[in-house]
């Protein structure tokens, strides 16, 4: 059940491939290009999730992305992640 005055969340897989990508990449438009996506839109779409889940999960720079520690978990290969479930 949502908050007064909030949203219902609604994180999905394709948010969660899009930090997968710039976790990975440690850049923007290259995770972009990679997801199909213009830079914007993935830009858009992570700051939502950090939003939605109240944390940083990449640090912004003019010249770099680095991950958070709570973004961390993205940098670990998709089978890993599955294989700890």
């Amino acid at each position: 059940m949502a908050m007064a005055g909030r949203s219902p969340s609604v994180m999905n897989l394709q948010d969660i491939r899009y930090l997968v990508a710039v976790a990975e990449r440690r850049h923007f438009g290259r995770a972009a290009e990679s997801c199909h996506v213009s830079q914007p839109t993935l830009s858009i779409q992570i700051r939502k999730l950090e939003d939605e889940l109240g944390v940083i999960l990449l640090e912004r720079t003019n010249k770099r992305v680095n991950i958070t520690p709570v973004g961390a978990p993205a940098r670990i290969p998709a089978p890993t992640r599955i294989a700890r479930t």
